[in-house]
C-alpha cells in the first residue's frame, strides 16, 4: 500500500537524521545525542546505520537484534530495527520494535503511532488501531497527506467496529472444478447471458523468467448449467502475462492488460507504450484474434490496467498509475468514451467522489451503466483494499462510495470483483479453507443494498435475407422516449450473433446497417417483468438493388417499422425521426439511388379519403427527407390508399399491418 511505503520513508528519514547528528546536538561540532549514554551501544548503533546506508541490511539487522537484546531501552535502535523489517514488507515483525520505541520516546518519532495504527488495522484489532491513531492526532503533521491518512485511519476504525457488529449476509460458494485448480484463478468476467466465464490463471511456465505466468482461460456452461473445464485462449496467450480481462456484454470483444518485462518483451506479436498497456481482441466466429495495443491515446508512459468495458459499447473504464521504485503508485480510475468517428476520447479521471489521494483499482461498470464497483484504500473501510459501489447521478457524476460491509470486506485486500448482469450474485477470488488450492473463484448472493439497477437483454442473429449467410453489421439501439442512442455494437463477423443489455420497462428501436445492404429497423418492448428468457430478434438484411421494398409500420415483421402517425393524421410523430434519419443516412451514402415513398391504409372508411390520407402521409415523409438534405428529385411520394393490402383486411391485427408506409428503390 502507498500508506505503508510513505510511512517507511518518514521513519528512515528520521533515523538517518539522528545518526548524522542533525536532530539534537550540544556543541559547535554537530554530534548526535541519543536516548542512552552507553558509548559501546552507541558505537554498535552507528555501525548498524553505516551498514544500512551501504544497503547491507542483513548485517545491520544482526547488529540491531543483538543491540536491542542487551539495550531494550535504546529507542533509536528499536526504530531502525523496525525500519529494516518494514523494508522487507514484514509489518508484523516490525510492530514490537515500534511499540517499544514509541513507548520509550514518542516525541522522537510520533509517526510511529501512525504506522502502528495501520499495523493493528491489518490484524483487525480496530480498538488498538483507534487508540494508536488517537495518540498521534495531537502531534503536528509534516504534510497534508499525512493528516489525511491519519483522519482516514480514525474513520476506518470507527466504521470497522460498527460493521463487525452488523455483518452483511455472506455465504461464498466455490465455482467448482471446471473453473478452479491447484493454481491461482482471479479476475473473473462473465458474458451478459452468463453462458461463458473468462478469467486469469497463474500457471507454471519454463518459458517465463519467473517460472510462471498469467494466461486467459474460458469456461462455458454445459447443458446442466455447470461450468465445464476451462480451456486456454491460445490465440491471445503468450509466454508473457495476460491479465485483468473485460468482456463486452455479447462476449465478442475482449480488452485486457499486458505488461513489459525487464528486457522489453510484451509477448509474441505485441508492443507497448508504458510499463503496462491495454490491448483488445475481437472474436470472429468462435476464434479470438491476437491482441492489439489500444494505442497511445489510451495508453501512456504510465501504467494502464484492469479495464472494464460498458455493456452499451460506448465507454471504457480502467486504472492508471505511476510506476516507481516502490511499485505502482497514485492509482486512479479513468474513463474514455467512443466518439461517433469510432475513436476513443482522451482518458479522464471519473468525475465525482470515487478517486482519492490513495489507491483505487479493480473497477467494474455494471451493465446497468449506473453502478460502479471498485476497490480502494482511500475511503473508510476494514483496512487494506475494500470493495465499494457508487451510483451515477443525473449529472453524470459518481456519488459517495458505499462500502459493501463485513465480512465481504476484511482487514486484508479485497478485489477481483464482478457482479452478474441480473445483479443478484457477485464473483470474487479468495484463498480460503476448503478451496482447491491458491486463489479460487467464488460466488455469493449480494446484499440488497449493494445490487445494481435491474437489466434485461436482447439477442439475435444478422443474416442475408436470401442466402442466409451470417453477417457482421452495425447495431444501434435507441430509447424511443428520449430519442437517444443507448447502445452500439457489431454482430459477430463469423456467426452473425449479437447481444445487448438494456434497462427494462422501455420501448426501443433497433437499427441495423451494413454497406451494400438496406438498413433494417425493428421496434420492441422490454417489460418490467423478470425475464426467464431474453428477447430474441432475427435480422434479415436485403441487398441494395432496384425493386427492393421496405415496409414502414409499427407492427410488421420485417423492414422499417417505426414511422408513426396519429389516427387520420398526416403529421409525423417525433418517434419517427430516428427511423427516418437512418433512411437519410442510407441515401447520403448511395447518392445514385432514387426512391418512391408509398402510403397505404386499411379498408376502414371512405376509399377517396383513404387515398388522400395515404398521399399526404407519403408527402410528409418526403418533406422530412428533403428538409434533412436529400435532393427533392430523388424522392417520389405516392399514395395507394387501400388498393395494395399486404394481408386480408379481416381482423384488427391484419388491418394494422396494412396501415403502413413503404419505400422502394426505383433507380
Amino acid at each position: 500500500m502507498t500508506m505503508k511505503n510513505d510511512l517507511k520513508n518518514i521513519l528512515v528519514a528520521l533515523v538517518m537524521l539522528l545518526s548524522m547528528g542533525c536532530a539534537i546536538h550540544t556543541s559547535a561540532q554537530p554530534k548526535p545525542t541519543y536516548t542512552i549514554s552507553d558509548r559501546k551501544a552507541i558505537k554498535k548503533y552507528e555501525a548498524a546505520t553505516d551498514a544500512y546506508r551501504a544497503r547491507n541490511n542483513q548485517e545491520a539487522m544482526e547488529i540491531l537484534n543483538e543491540l536491542v537484546s542487551s539495550q531494550p531501552d535504546f529507542a533509536e535502535a528499536q526504530f531502525l530495527l523496525a525500519q529494516l523489517y518494514l523494508d522487507k514488507g514484514q509489518m508484523e515483525q516490525a510492530m514490537p520494535a515500534l511499540e517499544k520505541g514509541v513507548g520509550l520516546h514518542p516525541e522522537i518519532f510520533p509517526e510511529a503511532w501512525l504506522i502502528l495504527a495501520e499495523g493493528y488495522m491489518s490484524q483487525a484489532d480496530y480498538k488498538k488501531s483507534e487508540a494508536a491513531i488517537s495518540k498521534f492526532m495531537p502531534y503536528p503533521k509534516h504534510d497534508v497527506l499525512t493528516e489525511k491518512k491519519a483522519n482516514l485511519i480514525l474513520a476506518s476504525c470507527v466504521f470497522a467496529q460498527k460493521a463487525m457488529k452488523y455483518p452483511v449476509p455472506f455465504e461464498p460458494v466455490n465455482m467448482g472444478a471446471g473453473v478452479n485448480t491447484e493454481f491461482d484463478e482471479y479476475y473473473p468476467c462473465l458474458t451478459a447471458d452468463e453462458s461463458a466465464l473468462l478469467f486469469t490463471r497463474l500457471i507454471p511456465d519454463d518459458r517465463s523468467s519467473a517460472g510462471k505466468q498469467e494466461d486467459f482461460f474460458i469456461s462455458r456452461r454445459d447443458k446442466d448449467a455447470v461450468f465445464a473445464p476451462a480451456q486456454p485462449i491460445l490465440s491471445i496467450n503468450t509466454a508473457m502475462n495476460e491479465g485483468a480481462p473485460s468482456l463486452s456484454a455479447d462476449g465478442n470483444t475482449l480488452i485486457f492488460t499486458a505488461c513489459e518485462t525487464a528486457d522489453g518483451n510484451w509477448g509474441e506479436g505485441r508492443s507497448g507504450v508504458g510499463s503496462c498497456d491495454l490491448f483488445f481482441s475481437i472474436k470472429v466466429g468462435n476464434d479470438w484474434e491476437p491482441g492489439k495495443n489500444m494505442g497511445n491515446l489510451i495508453n501512456s508512459g504510465a501504467w494502464e490496467s484492469q479495464p472494464s468495458y460498458s455493456a452499451d459499447g460506448k465507454t471504457m473504464y480502467f486504472v492508471r498509475g505511476k510506476t516507481t521504485y516502490q511499485g505502482v503508485q497514485s492509482q486512479d480510475i479513468y474513463y474514455s468514451y467512443l466518439r461517433d468517428t469510432g475513436e476513443w476520447s482522451k482518458p479522464e479521471k471519473v468525475r465525482g467522489m470515487v478517486n482519492t489521494d490513495f489507491q483505487e483499482e479493480s473497477v467494474m461498470i455494471h451493465p446497468d451503466g449506473s453502478t460502479l464497483y471498485f476497490s480502494s484504500n482511500g475511503h473508510p473501510g476494514m483496512g487494506g483494499m475494500d470493495i465499494f459501489m457508487s451510483r451515477r447521478d443525473v449529472n453524470g457524476e459518481w456519488g459517495k462510495p458505499i462500502n459493501l460491509g463485513y465480512p465481504i470486506n476484511t482487514s486484508k485486500d479485497e478485489n477481483s470483483f464482478h457482479v452478474t448482469t441480473e445483479g443478484q450474485y457477485a464473483l470474487f477470488a479468495s484463498e480460503r479453507p476448503g478451496g482447491m488450492g491458491g486463489l479460487d473463484l467464488y460466488q455469493f448472493k449480494l446484499p440488497e443494498f449493494a445490487r445494481p439497477m435491474r437489466v434485461s437483454y436482447v439477442e439475435g442473429v444478422v443474416s442475408d435475407k436470401v442466402s442466409y449467410k451470417k453477417l457482421e453489421a452495425k447495431l444501434e439501439l435507441i430509447d424511443m422516449e428520449t430519442g437517444k442512442v443507448v447502445a452500439n455494437t457489431y454482430s459477430n463477423a463469423g456467426n452473425g450473433e449479437f447481444l445487448l443489455c438494456l434497462p427494462p420497462g422501455k420501448d426501443y428501436v433497433m437499427n441495423v446497417s451494413k454497406d451494400g445492404y438496406l438498413f433494417y429497423s425493428d421496434r420492441f418492448t422490454l417489460t418490467n417483468e423478470i425475464q426467464t428468457k431474453p428477447v430474441r430478434l432475427l435480422v434479415p438484411l436485403q441487398k441494395l438493388k432496384v425493386g427492393t421494398k421496405i415496409s414502414i409500420a409499427n407492427t410488421t415483421t420485417n423492414g422499417m417499422k417505426n414511422v408513426f402517425f396519429d389516427t387520420n393524421s398526416d403529421v409525423l410523430k417525433k418517434e419517427s425521426y430516428a427511423e427516418l434519419n437512418k433512411l437519410v443516412d442510407l441515401l447520403n451514402k448511395n447518392p445514385e439511388r432514387k426512391i418512391e415513398v408509398g402510403g397505404h391504409t386499411d379498408d376502414v372508411g371512405d376509399d377517396a379519403l383513404n387515398m388522400s390520407l395515404s398521399q399526404k402521409r407519403a408527402e410528409s415523409v418526403k418533406s422530412y427527407l428533403v428538409k434533412s438534405g436529400v435532393a427533392e428529385n430523388r424522392v417520389l411520394a405516392k399514395g395507394y390508399g387501400e388498393t395494395q393490402p399486404q394481408v386480408p383486411n379481416d381482423s384488427d391485427t391484419n388491418r394494422s399491418k396494412n396501415r403502413r408506409t413503404e419505400f422502394i428503390i426505383i433507380q
